[in-house]
């Protein structure tokens, strides 16, 4: 070998094992990094309790569902008042659980009202190297600068009705960071510049489609993704009615299925050359009656409700809470705690089985298990396969509707009044 190859391959190693370190050291969206409900550790607690496994607790002030993001050794978070008139940001030391910074970003004089069971600071923020960006709904969305905790620019202009609360996570795209803002009234999507909070495009649900609707069936809280389908980059927005894959570039809408009414919470997935979106309650007599999961192939063009859709599913599919692909195999947890495995292939039952409790929390995948967290802080862990294999069982006292997270060997959960670190 020589001397220039060698050096390159070098390089390209170097490259390789610093960005795998950066993915296992940050978790910079709702279900990580890759958005996918997988975390990048080789281990991960399996023990724990008030007062076993805890490095550190630490109080959170205020209420928030938010799931915590985390950059080299900083843990961000958003909170607000419980009557949503103030919406605070805090950061923490990955080690220590120290404080580093607390901020009041938004003040709200009429704030609107949400469900009860929802939270004024419910969207997760994003960060990356520099920055953290956190948003509010209709309440506000920020930049602010994880060096100096200076705010390097706000957005108090994107009405929204949420009716029920907000709830949708931002997600950042290259120069891009992705909103919706999907109320009862105009609900739409945009795209702001990450660097200055300037929109850079915005695309609102088409009037034909939504304006019959009654406006309580307009209203979505899901957090999207983005794909690649022969080299073009596509906003996959499961919204209320209809789900809509965008160009991330340009907001042109590519390509629409149509599925039902209102309150899509459980953010896509893709797998293997296929997307894979909820769609919110599907109502009977006027009443939420199931959830539906469709698989899409993306690669058509304008309504493909007829021709794209590989299958749908409606028995006991989760509302809120994202399924976990791993292994070929799908993992999804109902709200009312029925847990299927099922093949996203074809849609057919591997198996079933009850988990105790209510969830909110979507499952996360590390270390070779599956973590399912619900409402009262029961978690259960099992073994992915083509049986149900329970490993452990552990809780903590509090409400749990924060997303679980892994950095390096550690988890980080988020109860509705504290902050834990365990090992």
């Amino acid at each position: 070998m020589n001397k220039s190859a060698f050096l390159f391959l070098t390089l390209f190693s170097l490259l390789f094992l610093s960005s795998c370190w950066s993915d296992s050291q940050n978790w910079t969206h709702f279900r990580g990094s890759n958005m996918n409900g997988h975390a990048n550790v080789e281990t991960a607690p399996l023990n724990w309790s008030e007062s076993e496994n805890v490095v550190w607790k630490v109080p959170v002030q205020g209420l928030g569902y938010s799931t915590p993001v985390v950059y080299g050794n900083q843990i961000w978070l958003t909170s607000a008042t419980e009557d949503g008139t103030e919406f605070y940001t805090y950061c923490f030391d990955f080690e220590t659980g120290k404080l580093l910074n607390e901020k009041t970003i938004f003040k709200s004089d009429e704030p609107q009202h949400i469900h009860s069971t929802n939270s004024y600071a419910t969207p997760t923020p994003c960060v990356e190297d520099g920055f953290v960006y956190v948003h509010y709904g209709n309440f506000g969305t920020a930049c602010i600068n994880t060096e100096n905790f200076e705010v390097v620019w706000k957005r108090e202009d994107m009405p929204c009705k949420h009716m029920q609360g907000p709830a949708s996570s931002l997600i950042i795209h290259k120069d891009k960071l992705i909103v919706h803002l999907e109320g009862t009234e105009d609900p739409y999507v945009a795209a702001l510049d990450k660097t200055t909070g300037e929109t850079i495009w915005k695309s609102v649900r088409p009037a034909e489609i939504y304006d019959p609707l009654e406006p309580v069936f307009r209203k979505s809280f899901q957090t999207p993704i983005v794909i690649e389908v022969d080299g073009q980059e596509q906003l996959i927005s499961n919204s209320a009615f209809m789900c809509f894959a965008h160009d991330v570039n340009t907001g042109e809408v590519l390509w629409t299925i149509e599925y039902g009414f209102d309150s899509t919470v459980s953010q896509p997935l893709f797998y293997d050359g296929l997307v894979y979106v909820n769609s919110g309650w599907i109502f009977k007599d006027n009443d939420p009656f199931f959830t539906r999961q469709f698989a899409v192939d993306p690669t058509g063009k304008g309504d493909v409700t007829e021709t794209h859709v590989k299958w749908m599913y409606e028995d006991e599919v989760p509302q809120i809470p994202t399924p976990v692909i791993v292994d070929g195999k799908m993992y999804m947890v109902h709200d009312r705690g029925m847990l299927t495995c099922l093949d996203p292939k074809t849609a057919d039952v591997i198996w079933k089985e009850k988990l105790k409790g209510n969830f909110n929390a979507s499952p996360i995948y590390a270390a070779g298990n599956i973590y399912f967290i619900n409402v009262k802080g029961e978690c259960t862990i099992i073994k992915p396969g083509y049986s149900f294999q329970k490993i452990a069982e552990n809780d903590i006292d509090g409400i749990v509707k924060a997303t679980p997270v892994f950095i390096e060997d550690k988890m980080i959960l988020r109860s509705d009044k504290f902050l834990y670190l365990f090992q």
